[in-house]
């Protein structure tokens, strides 16, 4: 059981926590949205009207795909999470802080909360004691500290149908060398890759955290080649950069957690990569938010799918905080896929469908589908116009690329494409392979 925040160790978590003598830009505090749980979508009319669009064996219903994996997750994994008020997986007993005041300080020492990990960009993770219930310790704090931000540890999953393939498993890896130093940068964030696969046999590949050795799996290998693969079949946006590849999930029930992702962008800047691919979703947090604020005044640009929950669904994150670059999928007409989300926080969209990538196992090669093979080649195309992060070449990057999109009259971008169709002539498609 976790050792509780002591009298004597009072001074030490102040310290951790406290705020700093400068301005801070602090997240409103304001009661949570009344949104549909994930039950009330799966049942929604909407979905099953759309859901006719998509009864084509080409096409998957990727908004059920996403919402079933979300409820097998919580009854797979309840000894390590548990649900939110809206349905939403939590890892269990965990609430993160960041800037906790002194009044939060004592707030969490009365509930018996002890300080177990965290300290990315100053987000802490606090553990409740077995048998205290999250929501109402939740509201406690932040009404004792309203200065402070506090939030469940929310869990983020993929945002698109990854090609089938084991999920785990070590299997023989090429370990290419380092990035030399004028290689552009590109980061992902996601699961783990088969770095032992034909298209990253060249490719520069800087690894981040499972601590027991490497996780492949399908998705975050699709991604990673759509990004820097290169094969005698197959090419990706960028197989001249260098990936800093950060796995947030490591095969863990608790993988993908907000505190995670927190982890894994701090690592991207210390490394000063400047466009980060997360091809991740899941509900507003807002200590992610925080962080992905302080990431993108600081000039990174965060490139995040809008998600496959259809043009009704509520926003999904972190695609829809404000500065994220969200990116939608299109076919092979340039038409958007039906099943992608709709709104201002689309800001290009790229093929997402049609379109092959690496998978693990045999064959190698499969189709995919999704916004989340979309937004890697958003990811990968800005990187080449990037060095290290800063504000004005964040800026000029999405000018270029915007520049150069089809399909949207310039300066007037729409809730389905942004600011329009990027990489078109990056979509390898599934003919080549036949």
């Amino acid at each position: 059981m976790p050792r509780r925040l002591l009298p004597r160790a009072l001074v030490l978590a102040c310290a951790l926590f406290a705020p700093t003598a400068q301005a801070q830009l602090r997240l409103p505090q304001l009661p949570l949205p009344q949104l549909p749980t994930l039950q009330d979508r799966l049942n929604s009319p909407l979905l099953r009207d759309t859901q006719r669009l998509l009864d084509r064996s080409d096409i998957a219903d990727l908004r059920s795909l996403r919402l079933k994996h979300v409820t097998d997750l919580l009854q797979r994994h309840r000894d390590v999470l548990e649900a939110d008020p809206h349905g939403n997986p939590v890892v269990r007993h965990e609430i993160l802080a960041w800037q906790a005041g002194s009044a939060g300080v004592a707030a969490a020492q009365a509930a018996g909360l002890s300080v177990t990990g965290g300290d990315a960009d100053g987000v802490h993770i606090l553990r409740l004691p077995a048998g205290a219930d999250i929501a109402a310790t939740l509201q406690r704090l932040r009404a004792a500290d309203p200065d402070g931000v506090y939030d469940y540890n929310h869990i983020y999953t993929g945002s698109g149908a990854a090609p089938a393939g084991p999920q785990s498993g070590a299997g023989k890896e090429s370990l290419p060398p380092g990035p030399g130093a004028g290689a552009a940068k590109v980061g992902l964030v996601d699961s783990g890759i088969d770095r032992g696969h034909e298209v990253f046999a060249d490719a520069a590949i800087q690894s981040w955290g499972c601590e027991d050795g490497s996780h492949p799996s399908a998705h975050g290998t699709a991604v990673a080649a759509l990004m820097v693969g290169r094969s005698a079949r197959f090419r990706g946006a960028a197989p001249q950069a260098a990936l800093y590849a950060a796995d947030i999930y490591c095969d863990s029930g608790s993988g993908g957690s907000a505190a995670r992702i927190a982890a894994a962008l701090a690592w991207l800047a210390r490394e000063h990569v400047a466009v980060i691919n997360v091809s991740l979703v899941g509900p507003p947090n807002l200590i992610l938010e925080k962080v992905v604020r302080d990431m993108v005044q600081r000039g990174h640009l965060l490139v995040a799918a809008v998600g496959n929950d259809g043009p009704a669904a509520p926003p999904l994150y972190p695609a829809s905080y404000a500065g994220v670059v969200g990116v939608s999928g299109v076919d092979r007409q340039g038409r958007p896929l039906p099943e992608a989300a709709r709104g201002p926080q689309v800001m290009f969209a790229a093929p997402g469908s049609q379109m092959v990538s690496a998978a693990i196992g045999a064959p190698p090669y499969r189709t995919v589908r999704g916004t989340s093979y979309a937004a890697p080649l958003v990811a990968a195309l800005l990187s080449l116009d990037m060095g290290p992060p800063s504000p004005q070449a964040a800026r000029s990057a999405l000018d270029r690329l915007a520049r150069s999109a089809t399909g949207v009259p310039p300066g007037a971008p729409s809730n389905t494409l942004g600011q329009g169709i990027v990489g078109a002539s990056l979509r390898v498609d599934p003919s080549s392979f036949k």
